[in-house]
């Protein structure tokens, strides 16, 4: 999706070096997946406490199986 808006530069030339990106376009979308993927981790976290595991459930197993 093509669309104009205004940027800071000094955010944009900061988050360039931190990035190691190359370009404006790059280091937007590189800001957008961090964004959506720390949101996930929030939502992920806001289930702590609300699933009950059986007693028997054993995670290690599971990885084994993989």
């Amino acid at each position: 999706m093509r669309t104009n808006v205004m940027l800071d530069d000094d955010l944009i030339n900061e988050a360039i070096k931190l990035t190691g990106v190359k370009t404006k376009k790059d280091v937007i979308s590189f800001a957008l997946k961090e964004l959506v993927a720390a949101r996930k981790r929030h939502n992920i976290l806001d289930l702590e406490g609300k699933i009950a595991f059986r007693e028997d459930f054993d995670h290690k197993a599971m990885r084994e199986n993989e």
